[in-house]
């Protein structure tokens, strides 16, 4: 506190000289301020903004903020002219004790992007203690007899300032009897020491009252004092001396109770009661110390008697008496150093402030994840720290400053491989054996949008049946996307193309969340054997990311597609589109008479083509017959006189589809002498066996087309069996029929090789579910 008098004025001069002081230091990036203790609130501390290379205007988007280590809010800054300025009482010997070097460490921090700023703020000392004497009142009872030049102990004041502030003089208030020795500053553990100048006579003066008062340095000065009430005795004329005046002891902290400090020794040259001597502390030693020391009165020995910590007191100064029986008693006086020694006894403290709670994946190298400070409470090697960082993880710890560090991003991240982390951050000290802290760092890996939606195979193939209805389900889609939340959420669209004169959507589209392709109108395969198109995969990051994957319809005939009648011959022709020819009735059997030609538009086993004669009405024995897979009509007999002149022959012709699906050629023969109809016989003949080479090439022709179709039907199959092999693509709603694979032989025999073992690769779902195949 500051004392009030004449001096007030200068001291109020003094505060308002040493209050606008601040310093600039670059020394390790530091700002340094200083400030007199006890200002008042709103005191201007430093431009820290203008200091720091800030703007005020960013200070506030910034996230400006101060962050004071362990001093609570005595400072604060003014976001609107960057101003730091005095918050709360600032009491420097509250803060620091007796310390020489007194600060109030801040870390400043500001965001976008993230810096870290020291900024150490020393607190001046001004003189607002006076001296202190440990007692108002000192008695003292001094022989009458005591020799000249006789000293006593007296304890001297103390001044809770520092330097000057705390240098002090003393004063003795005016006698005849008693001056003041004082100790040099150089050995300031001595105690004040009366010394007797004149003989005492207890008739004269049996009592004296003297006045000590101790003056510091500081402007203006303060003062205390403290009476001396000397009682003058009489007889026993020697007073106990110890070895030593100071007496100086080293000592381990947390030492056990009962443990020997040291043994004090003093003598006097009385005899008898006057010679007996009994050990105190002296009056005027402070409550706390006894509380931590005792001492025996009879040896002399001091123990500890409580728990010693070297991090409360360093230096115990402790004052005692040796006091003899004489009467009157007779004091003698030595002062105890007791030196504490550091033992490591306080593991180191951490603190972790995270600055976020998750970390993109594509953060830059260096990007600071939280600051850490750490302590310890022991000095010397015991207090040194060092900091270090396990598992191995993408970090690293950065010294920024003494005892602070800075968690850093040291390699690239990948959520996709590791999505958390759970840092351990352990502190150990230099002391032997070491201790150590640990705190844990828990980080979460933000996703960014890295990863495109995949297929799992870049190409498939769909079999889906002709005259499908509108809307049918034919297959599914999936990609799926490494990323999380809105980067993993994928959406299917179709990739336009013409497909000749029309554009793709109009035959297929594509559910843009389930992938489910959809067959927009009934397919047919007469127009359109294989429909090729591509899907896209997209995410929903910013930006999207996407693939795509092809897919090959290939559209699968239906019996949809009579057979159709030919004519027997240009030119030819008959009455309601029946075919009529004339045969002479002198062949024989075996003739070919004529030939029913038909085809299909359908392709493989539903355009294959078989004949039948359709029996006489009235069940008669036609002598004709057709031939089961050509057509041709020929004799089973030579014809005779008894034959109708005019026949009618209904050749049914039927493909072999399911269900089959037919056609009925009418044939009218008309029977004519073999002189009347050489002509026609020749032309017959000639176009019989024209029909029948034509025939022959259309045979050849369809043969080599199934097996072609069926060959590269087979070869189809054992593809998409290798590729389902590893991801089996999902069914559509509308299945093909099973595929058969049909060849004719040379001598007319039908080989059915049916496909049985691809049956279930192609169609992948439940074989009551299949279509029905082609059979033979």
């Amino acid at each position: 506190m500051l004392a009030s008098g004449p001096g007030g004025q200068g001291t109020k001069h003094l505060l308002l000289s040493v209050l606008f002081l601040a310093v600039w230091e670059a020394e390790s990036g530091q700002v340094h301020y200083s400030v007199p203790e006890e200002a008042k609130h709103g005191t201007f501390v430093g431009r820290i903004a203008q200091d720091l290379g800030l703007e005020l205007a960013e200070l506030v988007p910034r996230l400006f903020r101060v962050a004071p280590k362990g001093h609570g809010d005595l400072l604060e800054v003014n976001l609107q002219n960057g101003i730091l300025f005095v918050n709360s009482r600032i009491d420097r010997e509250e803060l620091c004790g007796r310390s020489l070097e007194c600060s109030i460490h801040l870390e400043v921090i500001v965001d976008r992007p993230l810096q870290v700023f020291h900024v150490e703020v020393e607190v001046k000392d001004i003189n607002d203690n006076p001296p202190v004497f440990p007692a108002t009142q000192k008695n003292l009872f001094i022989s009458e007899n005591r020799a000249l030049d006789s000293y006593f102990s007296l304890e001297g004041a103390s001044d809770a300032d520092i330097g000057a502030n705390a240098l002090l003089t003393y004063k003795l208030s005016p006698n005849e009897y008693f001056s003041l020795v004082v100790p040099t500053n150089d050995d300031q553990v001595k105690p004040l020491q009366l010394v007797l100048k004149k003989h005492l006579d207890r008739e004269v003066a049996s009592e004296l009252l003297l006045l000590l008062q101790a003056t510091d340095g500081g402007k203006p000065e303060l003062k205390g004092s403290m009476e001396l009430h000397i009682t003058v005795l009489d007889a026993n004329d020697n007073a106990p001396v110890f070895d030593k005046a100071v007496y100086r002891v080293k000592l381990l902290e947390n030492s056990r109770n009962g443990t020997l400090v040291i043994r004090l020794n003093a003598s006097d040259l009385d005899e008898g009661s006057n010679s007996h001597i009994l050990y105190s502390f002296a009056t005027d030693v402070s409550s706390n110390a006894e509380a931590f020391f005792r001492i025996d009165s009879t040896s002399g020995e001091i123990k500890v008697n409580g728990k010693i910590d070297f991090e409360e007191t360093k230096l115990w100064k402790l004052q005692i008496e040796a006091l003899d029986k004489g009467n009157p008693p007779m004091f003698g006086h030595c002062t105890v150093l007791v030196e504490i020694l550091d033992i490591n006894d306080n593991a180191p403290e951490l603190l972790v402030t995270s600055l976020s709670l998750s970390v993109p994946e594509d953060a830059t190298l260096g990007t600071v994840i939280a600051l850490i400070s750490v302590s310890d409470r022991d000095s010397g090697a015991n207090g040194e720290v060092t900091c270090s960082l396990r598992p191995h993880v993408p970090f690293k710890l950065v010294s920024t400053f003494k005892n602070y560090y800075s968690l850093v991003l040291d390699s690239a991240l990948d959520r996709e491989s590791v999505a958390n982390y759970v840092l351990v951050v352990t502190a150990r000290d230099g002391g032997s054996p070491s201790l150590s802290a640990t705190a844990s760092v828990s980080m979460e890996v933000a996703d960014v949008n890295d990863n495109a939606p995949a297929f799992a195979q870049p190409e498939y193939t769909v079999f889906v049946k002709e005259n499908n209805p509108p809307g049918c389900h034919i297959f599914t889609v999936s990609a799926r996307d490494a990323d999380a939340q809105e980067n993993a959420l994928v959406s299917y669209s179709l990739v336009e193309r013409r497909v000749g004169e029309r554009a793709l959507s109009s035959y297929v589209s594509v559910h843009a969340e389930s992938g489910k392709v959809y067959a927009l109108q009934p397919l047919d395969h007469e127009e359109l054997e294989l429909l090729q198109f591509q899907v896209s995969a997209r995410d929903a990051g910013v930006p999207p990311l996407g693939s795509n994957v092809t897919l090959q319809v290939f559209v699968l005939d239906e019996n949809d597609n009579a057979p159709a009648l030919l004519p027997l011959r240009p030119g030819a022709g008959g009455a309601g589109g029946a075919l009529s020819e004339l045969v002479s009735r002198s062949v024989g059997a075996g003739h070919v008479v004529a030939k029913v030609r038909a085809v299909d538009a359908d392709s493989g086993y539903n355009a294959w083509l078989s004949y039948e004669l359709q029996p006489a009405a009235g069940g008669a024995r036609s002598p004709f017959r057709v031939a089961l897979y050509t057509g041709e009509i020929s004799t089973t007999r030579s014809l005779d006189e008894a034959d109708l002149a005019r026949q009618r022959l209904l050749v049914l012709v039927k493909d072999h589809g399911e269900p089959a699906l037919t056609a009925t050629a009418t044939v009218l023969l008309s029977l004519v002498e073999s002189g009347q109809a050489p002509k026609a016989s020749s032309r017959v003949l000639a176009g019989a066996a024209g029909a029948e080479a034509a025939l022959v090439d259309v045979n050849v022709y369809l043969i080599i087309a199934i097996c072609a179709v069926s060959s590269l039907l087979v070869l189809t199959l054992l593809l998409y069996t290798a590729l389902r092999c590893s991801a089996p693509p999902t069914e559509g709603a509308c299945g093909p029929g099973k595929p058969t694979l049909v060849c004719s032989s040379a001598g007319g025999e039908l080989v059915v090789l049916a496909a049985e073992a691809a049956e279930g690769v192609l169609w992948g779902g439940p074989a009551q579910d299949r279509p029905h195949g082609l059979q033979p």
